[in-house]
């Protein structure tokens, strides 16, 4: 069976081939003794021929693809060129399966096309592919092509040339440089038979059946095995992402941190999760490095403990309540308040205009007393139908869980799902106007997106304002080996605006009390270095905590071999003066291959 990421893959392929074809403007067939594969790929992302038909293009087959609808087979020259920027190696597209074979020499007539996965509104390079092939088999039996080993010598340190202006940016019409940068490099290697040995795993074995791995070792290493994104220069060339031709059954479940023994090898292609992919034919033997899921620290008596932690689309139906129960009570210890992002409503997805999400949360609390935790109490409002943004029909808010033997909440009436909750000063100390509320529910920041969620909480006598965030994801930024550099992260527009938001009314708060204690925290959806970061901290309001950690311990989350920070904590500065706090991502989630959510919780400790 193929992997779940190439079948989505090979639709999409199908359709953009069948649009590309149709489009095209054939002129007579290039001559077998002028066009070699490595004309075809020629010295820039573009081939010289797309759009034009060659004729008798000679190959050794490396590899077939017999799944999905992304069919066809890998050729590559046996008499390469000796020109570095030019790749021997290129997919042939069949749409059926492969009559060849590995091994199998090889003349294929075809159109050559330039495949955009995901389309062109993603940004995405382009795949160079023969389609329509007519193909002869001249021998069988023969060498496949030695592979080319990648490795921390070959891949260069840094990432990718800035695109040209002349061409909104994009880095299609340069030349490549693959002894310059880690993008041409890879390119260079488009469609040829590579290898990678002994490689870290950096993003365990997810839903589809790929992993990603580093062949950089000490490349931003994390204290875990992982691969640290700090900044928007540190792209990490070492990564690749590693799928298998072999059936996803067999395919190895890592966590981060395993080691790939041995050689992996197969054709190096490109698709819309991820960029550059080796496609193994052979895998490396999964060696262990035995990471376990962390525990944080107990809070003491006169420490009060703040969560947040997204729990992935969370609803009655599904199966994973007492994993996150016991990740609440054993790994987190029981913090007096969390601060939950994606619970669902009480059916979930179906979208019947239900938007209550009481029968969810509940059965998180009973499960939560049922792995030994307390009797935690929760506040919410629930979203205007469909207004949220998130899965359809699924309604997903933020929710307050507190243990009322340790904190009190003060409800004030007034807050709903569109009245904006303010602040007043009585006897020289900020008030919510309603507990809980939501911030500025109608500002255009929050369409289609979670409005935050704002509650006022007592502990030991003392007054914690706290703020619930999910910001706008990611979604439509320009993947890291787009085509545009550098990338266009278009979601950031909408949440400046939320950051702007969130940091106006803490503003609010503190004009009227300098000295409160005031935690936004959440899934941002963005990185602590971020100009999102930097907006919600304002001139000092706010500071994210997770910066008090290493930077090599500093992730919450892992995307295509990148461990990153998406979800944060940010607190005043009477909390931050105090000096007597502690933070903590505690990774239960994001390194596992068997994860209950793709986030992993963070806790801050602190004396209010």
């Amino acid at each position: 069976m193929p992997s779940r990421s190439s079948a989505r893959l090979a639709a999409l392929t199908v359709a953009a081939v069948c649009s590309a074809a149709s489009a095209v403007v054939l002129t007579s067939p290039a001559h077998a003794d002028s066009v070699r594969i490595h004309d075809i790929q020629g010295t820039t992302r573009i081939s010289p021929f797309a759009g034009q038909k060659v004729a008798d293009v000679p190959g050794i087959v490396t590899a077939t693809r017999t799944y999905g609808s992304s069919k066809g087979f890998w050729i590559q020259d046996a008499a390469p060129d000796d020109n570095p920027a030019t790749s021997e190696g290129v997919f042939v597209f069949t749409s059926s399966t492969p009559k060849v074979a590995v091994g199998d020499s090889v003349t294929v007539t075809g159109t050559v096309s330039e495949y955009v996965p995901g389309g062109a509104s993603t940004g995405n390079q382009s795949l160079t592919e023969i389609t329509k092939p007519t193909v002869t088999t001249v021998s069988t039996g023969n060498a496949v092509p030695a592979p080319v080993v990648i490795d921390a010598g070959s891949v260069p340190r840094a990432y990718t040339p800035a695109g040209d202006t002349a061409a909104n940016g994009s880095i299609n019409g340069l030349t490549l440089d693959p002894s310059a940068y880690a993008l041409d490099y890879y390119e260079s290697l488009e469609g040829m038979n590579v290898q990678v040995e002994d490689t870290r795993v950096v993003t365990g074995t997810d839903p589809y059946a790929e992993l990603w791995v580093t062949v950089k070792p000490h490349e931003h290493r994390s204290h875990r095995g992982g691969t640290v994104y700090g900044s928007y220069d540190s792209q990490n060339t070492g990564r690749l992402q590693i799928q298998s031709l072999g059936s996803t059954a067999d395919f190895p479940k890592a966590n981060v941190g395993d080691t790939l023994e041995g050689a992996t090898t197969g054709p190096l292609d490109f698709n819309q999760y991820g960029g550059y992919t080796l496609v193994a034919s052979k895998l490396g033997t999964l060696d262990s490095a035995g990471l376990e899921r962390e525990t944080t620290r107990k809070q003491s008596g006169r420490e009060l403990a703040v969560a947040t932690y997204n729990v992935e689309n969370l609803d009655p139906s599904d199966n994973t309540f007492d994993k996150h129960a016991a990740a609440i009570v054993d790994n987190l210890q029981s913090p007096d308040i969390v601060s939950l992002e994606e619970i669902q409503d009480d059916n979930g997805a179906k979208d019947d205009g239900t938007v209550d999400a009481s029968v969810t949360v509940n059965k998180l609390i009973d499960a939560i007393v049922a792995a030994g935790g307390p009797k935690y109490d929760w506040r919410s409002i629930d979203p205007v139908n469909d207004q949220d943004g998130g899965e359809p029909g699924g309604n997903i808010r933020q929710v307050f869980l507190f243990n009322p033997e340790r904190v009190s909440f003060v409800d004030r009436a007034g807050g709903d799902s569109t009245t904006a909750v303010g602040v007043t000063e009585e006897h020289g100390k900020a008030e919510l106007t309603a507990s809980p509320g939501r911030i500025d529910p109608a500002n255009a920041a929050w369409k289609a997106s979670r409005k935050p969620l704002v509650g006022q909480f007592v502990f030991r006598g003392k007054t914690v304002f706290v703020i619930g965030n999910h910001l706008i994801s990611k979604g439509g930024d320009q993947p890291l080996t787009a085509q545009y550099q550098p990338v266009t992260r278009s979601s950031e527009i909408q949440r400046h605006a939320q950051a702007t938001a969130v940091n106006t009314f803490v503003k609010d708060i503190l004009k009227i009390q300098k000295n409160a204690d005031v935690i936004a925290l959440g899934d941002m959806n963005d990185f602590e270095f971020s100009d999102t970061a930097k907006i919600m901290e304002g001139d000092g309001e706010l500071w994210s905590a997770i910066k008090l950690l290493p930077r090599n311990e500093r992730y919450t989350y892992d995307y295509q071999g990148n461990e990153q920070v998406l979800d944060q904590i940010l607190i005043s500065p009477a909390i931050r003066r105090g000096c007597d706090f502690e933070y903590d991502s505690v990774h239960i989630n994001s390194e596992f291959n068997d994860q209950i959510s793709d986030h992993d919780p963070q806790v801050l400790r602190f004396r209010p």
